[in-house]
């Protein structure tokens, strides 16, 4: 009996210690392998659990069955033994927290990233019924799609309220969206090559160079992800006398193995000219566009990685007045046919255990167009003339880049990450642009190289600490410029960041899109030169912002605020310089300094992905430090011109169910 006693209490001093037993280990993300910090655990018998400290770690009493969440990711039910164990959550299909790779040219969550950068994902794109990247962008915050031609409808995009040429258009990160590409590029990228698009608002020139005071625009293409097929065809009518018709296909292909793949689109647009108030003269350009390309990619080892992109774009386009062939016969037309070629190829390897890599990559872009703008003259001698030699224009556009990217990351303690980035490119941009009827031509060889450093250091897991430097030599500037850039990103739970932000970049004294526009004005044409004595424009930029998001297992809800202000100096300017007999010729000049500055405000909620809302809105002001004469005779002006105060926009989606796509937001 003794010995049955003593058998007794030793069996129960081990279970004692079993309900005893500590158990932990981490809650990270499954993708980034990032610890998510205050993760609930809770246990599914007892309804008792605990919170994960700072560092995503977690301490139990007793092991069971245990339930854990986190805020923007799904719920997940485990089994934790006395050792414990690593557990790993997937996001949420609503989250906002997608990966991207514009704000730091490295791969990051966007929550996790000290600079803003929002997403356009294929998904809304199809939401908004895009057709190309120009509708795509008219729907996001601090960005205004505006256009700038009645007769060809050439578009800008403007951000936090700079022109065109402050900001960098990217396909894959390459800068291959030349300035000619600039005037009708963003109509000639059909939507259904598009995977995503990476908006980054405020100064990149650290990593992106010349032009990138406005902010960036990354168009990422599709990547072949499982074995697919798409075929569209779509028609809309607008006036009941126009039919626009589209036609788009997808495919992508894997290989058995997973280590090489395949993605081709096709795209076929055909719309005639719209006359809406019956003048003859058309509102809406016709439009005829073909395009196809294909990205590939293959795996020559698991930790080597290629990838390559092709696509070819096609376009004519005739504004003015209709029925008149050919086009110098009509009253007023313009008349442009594009054939572009677009090219590029990364190779990426890791290595150190996947801490390090190097990324070398080579891009480029070749634009072919003839042109034509003219009015019929009313003088029997200058009709003559105009019939006999018709201003029909040339033009030729090459663009490459090659560049090299070496990436490492240090070794650091629970929670912490510290990635060095350094790298060098070299981009070249060639521009020839002719009309010898009218005495113009532009003839432009620019040439950049940069080398750029970046420090992102995850000091806590809270604080994010983003430093950058970079130098450029450009042939059109006499010296090196070097811009800073400083970034602080401060994450309140998984719900809230705070981020500030300071930087300073340049504007190359070269021709961007709208100098490349040959503009109707006052019975003629209007035509910009560049002034010889042209400098480089400098700026700095201040931003500060905040972005909030609450998701629950059927909804999300959020906002996101942010200030702007952006100095500008030695300003560029369009002096008027008179008229000859083509019509009024404008001089590109530096001006005084000049201060851009507003705020943004983004809504956004989501309801259990059936319905969805979204709105933005910027209120700004533009303005020189002392007045310009835009227009000979009228009076000079402090504002930007064509550049509201107040832009914004509002969606609203009711999403059938079982959509199966998640939201963009």
């Amino acid at each position: 009996m003794t010995h049955f006693s003593g058998l007794l209490s030793f069996l129960a001093m081990i279970w004692c210690s079993m309900l005893t037993a500590q158990v932990s280990g981490i809650v990270s993300d499954v993708e980034t392998g990032d610890p998510l910090p205050y993760a609930a655990i809770r246990s599914i018998q007892t309804n008792q659990g605990a919170i994960t400290d700072a560092n995503g770690t977690y301490s139990l009493e007793n092991p069971g069955i245990y339930e854990v969440s986190y805020a923007g990711y799904l719920s997940d039910t485990v089994d934790l033994s006395a050792q414990g164990q690593h557990i790993l959550l997937n996001t949420h299909p609503l989250t906002l927290d997608a990966v991207v790779v514009s704000g730091t040219k490295t791969f990051k969550r966007q929550t996790r990233t000290p600079v803003i950068v929002s997403v356009i994902s294929r998904a809304a794109l199809e939401q908004v019924q895009a057709c190309n990247l120009a509708e795509g962008l008219r729907f996001q915050p601090g960005l205004r799609v505006e256009t700038d031609c009645q007769t060809c409808n050439y578009t800008q995009l403007r951000m936090n309220g700079l022109g065109g040429g402050y900001s960098q258009i990217r396909i894959n990160g390459r800068p291959i969206f030349s300035p000619l590409t600039g005037l009708y590029g963003m109509e000639q990228l059909p939507a259904n090559m598009i995977e995503r698009i990476e908006v980054v608002r405020g100064g990149g020139s650290v990593l992106y160079g010349s032009g990138a005071i406005g902010g960036t625009v990354n168009v990422i293409t599709r990547l072949p992800a499982v074995n697919n097929a798409e075929l569209s065809y779509s028609v809309q009518h607008i006036g009941s006398q126009t039919t626009d018709q589209l036609a788009n296909a997808n495919a992508t292909v894997l290989s058995h193995s997973g280590k090489a793949g395949a993605s081709v689109f096709l795209h076929f647009r055909d719309r005639p000219t719209y006359d809406h108030n019956g003048d003859h003269f058309s509102e809406l350009p016709a439009l005829r566009n073909q395009s196809f390309g294909s990205n590939l990619f293959f795996l020559p080892d698991k930790n080597q990685k290629l990838e390559i992109s092709l696509s070819s774009l096609n376009e004519y386009r005739y504004g003015g007045e209709e029925d008149k062939e050919p086009p110098h016969l009509a009253a007023q037309s313009e008349e442009r046919t594009h054939t572009i070629f677009m090219g590029s190829a990364d190779y990426q390897i890791n290595f150190n255990s996947d801490r390090s890599s190097v990324i070398a990559y080579f891009a480029g872009q070749f634009t072919r167009r003839t042109h034509y703008t003219g009015i019929l003259p009313d003088d029997p001698i200058e009709l003559m003339n105009h019939l006999q030699n018709p201003p029909y224009g040339r033009s030729a556009n090459t663009t490459w880049q090659g560049g090299l990217q070496i990436n490492h990351q240090l070794s650091n303690g629970p929670g912490q990450r510290h990635v060095l980035t350094m790298g060098t490119e070299v981009v070249a941009d060639d521009v020839f642009d002719e009309i010898q009827s009218y005495g113009y031509q532009v003839d432009q060889h620019s040439q950049n190289m940069g080398v750029f450093a970046q420090s992102d250091w995850q000091l806590t897991p809270s604080i994010n600490l983003l430093t950058g430097l970079r130098m450029d030599r450009h042939n059109r500037i006499d010296r090196q410029l070097f811009n800073p850039r400083i970034a602080l990103l401060y994450r309140l739970r998984n719900t809230t960041q705070f981020r500030v932000s300071w930087g300073t970049g340049f504007r190359a004294p070269q021709a961007f899109d709208a100098d490349l526009h040959i503009a109707f004005a006052g019975g003629g044409v209007s035509r910009i030169t560049l002034d010889p004595d042209l400098r480089e424009e400098r700026s700095q930029s201040l931003s500060a912002s905040i972005n909030y998001d609450h998701a629950d297992d059927y909804w999300i809800a959020g906002f996101t605020l942010e200030g702007f202000h952006t100095r500008l100096e030695d300003a560029f300017y369009l002096d008027p310089d008179g008229e000859d007999e083509f019509g009024q010729r404008l001089i590109k000049r530096n001006g005084s300094g000049s201060t851009v500055q507003g705020i943004t405000l983004e809504l956004r909620a989501n309801l259990d992905q059936k319905i969805q809302m979204e709105t933005g809105l910027t209120v700004q002001s533009s303005l020189f430090d002392t007045p310009v004469e835009w227009i000979e005779g009228l009076p000079a002006m402090r504002p930007f011109l064509r550049t509201p105060d107040e832009y914004g926009y509002a969606t609203l989606s009711f999403l059938p169910p079982d959509a199966g796509s998640p939201p963009s937001m």
